[in-house]
Parts: structure tokens; C-alpha cells; sequence
């Protein structure tokens, strides 16, 4: 049987969402599993994040077979969410009423070719599409918030991003790449009935609950800057910073031998872009064996880098909760993707079990991404997301 961690009918109080957990390896069983959870006659659409450790091909032909009509989307993840905090190895989803949800995607594939006027008319038809599956009470306000899934390998958020926002406009939207537990080599999107790489899946969602897209993170400036001075753009690569060679440079700056740098120093010791008065953090992925450092997100010749410092995770976590709720009330869900390099982080610090606690007790379900999204900006080492409150 498949270990399963359902809500029968909500989520901490949050109505018109059920979540449930399973562990197991075995796709039909899975299936079966969320489906008993999830399913009953107001059920409009399922969203769920999924360990890479899955056979994915017969998990997709299990899902669509168990939720038939029932449209499904997702993402492989480098960890997952679940109302237990952080998990590893499991596929958490959620099931939404569409008495309080209306909800609709679409796939876009091909990410190097996206367009303006097609993903113009593909958010004009989900708009649509999501007014039309919403079944609540007629003459309420509502409001829309978009979800993008991307796969967090194609190396083309920036651009897919940048023409996304320009096309939805004023709806606010968040999201996260899709992952494989930090392997670095598949991840994948799910959306109409099965899964897909180079591509990304845009989720639009239309409610009466009241809601917050957010950004937040846990960095602050150490001063130093290091110019890249040589570049690779396509590739996110920087071969050499200050004039020197990338890796010894910012070995140097971190105080530590090249052999030494790995994703926990990394997490530790981000480097960052400043837009205004605010801060974007560029993630370096890894050291290549010439020396080069490749990035998570985009690098290009004469931008400058600001050595940045991780202040406390799990104070700046509840700060911005407060704040949320401060706004909304105390949120009935938020809807989170979490850098899994901060995961990586409290993993190096112990504290892991802490920040389950205190994701748990924040109602938050989600993944660990490869990057973040927000109001078209790729981002990293971020906690972005949904709050969604309880009030109707």
C-alpha cells in the first residue's frame, strides 16, 4: 500500500484545497493514492511536485488514468514541501475546489522560440479558461495570480520570463524551475498528459480568497565587488573575474582553495546584482575544470557582482510570514519555492529540522527549485511564492 499523508477535506483550515503525500515508488499505486485523497465532484484541477527519483513516464500515464478529465500539472523538484516541512522522495499535490478556485494551464515548449504575440494569445486564452472553471458565487471579487514551471536546465528563464510578464500584464506571478535532487542533469515540467524538458507550464489561478505574490531572502552586502570581465552568456559561464581566473578569484574572496568550493560554500557565500535599491541574487552552480564558474541565472561581460553574507534564514523566514499576515490575515496556504540552495544551507548548519517546523506551522506546500521567478525576474536563493488568506 502507499504511504500516504492525506487532509480529507482542507488544508489547516484552508478552504477549497485538499493536499496529500505519498511516498511510494509504485506509479499506480501513487495514483490511486492521490486520487482518493483529492477526488470529489468539485475537484477542478490538481497541482503537484515530484521527487526526480520517480520512473516519470509511467507516473504521468498513472496520474492521467487515475484523475481522467481532471486537468494535472507540475515539476520534478530538488526536494520537496510537504505539511511535514522538508521532504525527500515523495510527491506532494493539491486538489483545487473550483468553487474557490478556477484554475488553467497550457505548455509552452521550444523556450528558445517563445514569442510575444504567442504567449500574448496564450495568456488571453487562460484568462478565459480560468473565469470559465471557476464556479463561485457569480458577482464577488475575484483576483488572478499566474505559476510558471520551468525546466530548470534550459537555460532560458530570462527571455521565456521577460515575454511572460510583458503578455500578463498586471497579473501577478511567481514560480519556480523544476529540479532533480541536485543531479544537474534531467528535470522536467508535467502538463496534459505527460512529462517535458526545454519546455515550461504556465498556471493561472482566479479566486475570491484574498492573496500576496512575495519574494524574499536572507542576504546582505559585504561590500566586495567582483567585475566579470570574461563571459559566456549562452551558457551562464564567467571564465574570469577582476581580469583573473574565475574560480581562484572567488576562491580568494571566500577565503577558501578552489578544491574546496561546492554548492554548501556556495549557498554560504552568494554573489548578487543590484537593480535600484534591491538585491538579485546570481547563484553560481558550479567550478568547471578550466577553471570557470557556471551560474544558475544569467551572467554577461561588465556586469558587476557584490560579495554577499547569509544573515539568519529562519529570522528573515518569519519575518516575512509576519508580514504576510500582518496584510492578509494568518494565510490558510502559501504556495512556496524555496532555493534549494537554502535548503542546502540549513542542511550544513543542522537546523533543517527547524526550518521544516517553521515551513510547516506557515502553512507552506511546495519545492526546493533551481530558481526562482518573480514578476518576470529569474532570480535565486530566494523564498518566493502565494500566500493565500482566508477571508472571502
Amino acid at each position: 500500500m502507499a504511504r500516504l499523508q492525506p487532509l480529507s477535506s482542507s488544508f489547516h483550515g484552508m478552504p477549497g484545497v485538499r493536499i496529500a503525500v505519498s511516498r511510494s515508488q509504485n506509479a499506480r499505486q501513487v495514483a490511486q493514492a492521490l486520487h482518493h485523497a483529492l477526488m470529489h465532484d468539485d475537484l477542478g484541477f490538481v497541482l503537484f511536485f515530484v521527487s526526480a527519483e520517480y520512473a516519470l513516464d509511467p507516473l504521468g500515464e498513472a496520474l492521467n488514468a487515475a484523475f481522467a478529465e481532471i486537468p494535472l500539472a507540475g515539476c520534478t523538484t530538488a526536494g520537496e514541501i510537504t505539511p511535514a516541512g522538508y521532504e525527500r522522495g515523495c510527491i506532494v499535490a493539491l486538489g483545487f475546489d473550483r468553487r474557490h478556485f478556477g484554475v488553467a494551464a497550457t505548455l509552452m515548449d521550444e523556450l528558445g522560440h517563445v514569442t510575444l504575440v504567442e504567449a500574448q494569445r496564450r495568456v488571453d486564452s487562460l484568462v478565459q479558461e480560468a473565469r470559465q472553471r471557476f464556479a463561485g458565487e457569480p458577482g464577488r471579487d475575484i483576483g488572478t495570480f499566474a505559476l510558471t514551471l520551468l525546466d530548470g536546465l534550459s537555460s532560458s528563464e530570462e527571455q521565456v520570463l521577460a515575454t511572460l510578464d510583458a503578455a500578463l500584464g498586471g497579473i501577478p506571478s511567481f514560480g519556480g524551475s523544476a529540479g532533480d535532487d541536485n543531479r544537474l542533469t534531467n528535470t522536467h515540467v508535467f502538463a496534459g498528459d505527460r512529462f517535458h524538458s526545454d519546455a515550461a507550464v504556465v498556471v493561472l489561478i482566479t479566486t475570491h480568497h484574498p492573496f500576496e505574490v512575495f519574494s524574499a531572502h536572507h542576504l546582505v552586502s559585504r561590500g566586495e565587488k567582483l567585475v566579470v570581465t570574461q563571459a559566456d552568456a549562452s551558457a551562464r559561464r564567467v571564465m574570469e573575474l577582476n581580469a583573473l581566473p574565475a574560480a581562484e578569484e572567488y576562491a580568494r574572496l571566500v577565503g577558501l582553495p578552489v578544491a574546496a568550493l561546492d554548492e554548501v560554500v556556495f549557498s554560504r557565500h552568494p554573489l548578487a546584482v543590484k537593480l535600484g535599491d534591491a538585491w538579485f541574487v546570481r547563484s553560481i552552480q558550479r567550478v568547471n575544470t578550466d577553471g570557470s564558474l557556471s551560474f544558475y541565472c544569467a551572467v554577461e561581460n561588465g556586469i558587476v557582482l557584490t560579495a554577499m553574507r547569509a544573515a539568519s534564514q529562519l529570522q528573515a523566514l518569519d519575518e516575512t510570514v509576519a508580514g504576510l499576515e500582518s496584510r492578509l490575515g494568518r494565510p490558510g496556504l502559501i504556495i512556496g519555492c524555496d532555493c534549494f540552495l537554502r535548503r542546502l544551507e540549513l542542511e550544513s548548519l543542522g537546523m533543517i529540522a527547524e526550518g521544516s517546523r517553521r515551513l510547516a506551522d506557515a502553512q507552506v506546500i511546495g519545492f526546493n527549485t533551481y530558481g526562482e521567478q518573480h514578476h518576470g525576474m529569474h532570480v535565486n536563493q530566494t523564498f518566493t511564492g502565494v500566500a493565500i488568506g482566508l477571508a472571502q
